[in-house]
């Protein structure tokens, strides 16, 4: 027979709603970095959810506009993504005819990726989407304080870059 500790009498804490408890201001910062993060990707995922690509496609096809000619490699630091998650997505990415791969010219084993007119045509509309969401976000801030929210966020991530 299994010794069961004795059930409590006391009603259990109702947990905080995002934004007030532990999950507020009185939270640990990297806890609502998190919880921000997740909450951003929920919205996106919502905004893209009848488009043929994900949210994370999304961030690859937008680095891959911003730094065109770029390898798997180069997509998945960029992406924030394991190479090993970023090769099926190019694949699957290409065969919807979204990208496009070249030989490197130096490098034949580096194959560079490039958008197709497709591909720009789609990222296009899913930009849009996702700028009224940035739009939404930063609403609330005067434009001296989302400079400094950006500043903030970019410096926390240029001082992990060496710790990758």
């Amino acid at each position: 027979m299994i010794n069961k500790p004795p059930l409590s009498t006391e009603l259990p804490i109702p947990l905080p709603a995002p934004g007030e408890g532990k999950r507020g201001e009185a939270g640990h910062l990297g806890y609502l970095l998190r919880q921000a993060a997740a909450a951003q990707r929920l919205r996106m995922e919502r905004a893209l959810a009848d488009l043929p690509i994900t949210a994370p496609q999304f961030a690859l096809l937008t680095m891959l506009d911003a730094y065109p000619s770029s390898s798997n490699a180069e997509l998945a630091r960029l992406t924030l993504l394991t190479p090993q998650t970023v090769s099926p997505m190019v694949t699957s990415l290409e065969r919807s005819g979204l990208l496009a791969r070249t030989p490197h010219l130096q490098h034949g084993r580096i194959q560079q990726l490039s958008l197709s007119p497709t591909g720009a045509v789609l990222l296009a509309e899913a930009k849009a989407r996702v700028a009224r969401l940035e739009q939404e976000l930063a609403a609330p801030l005067a434009e001296e304080e989302l400079l400094l929210v950006k500043r903030w966020l970019a410096n926390l991530a240029s001082g992990m870059e060496g710790e990758a």
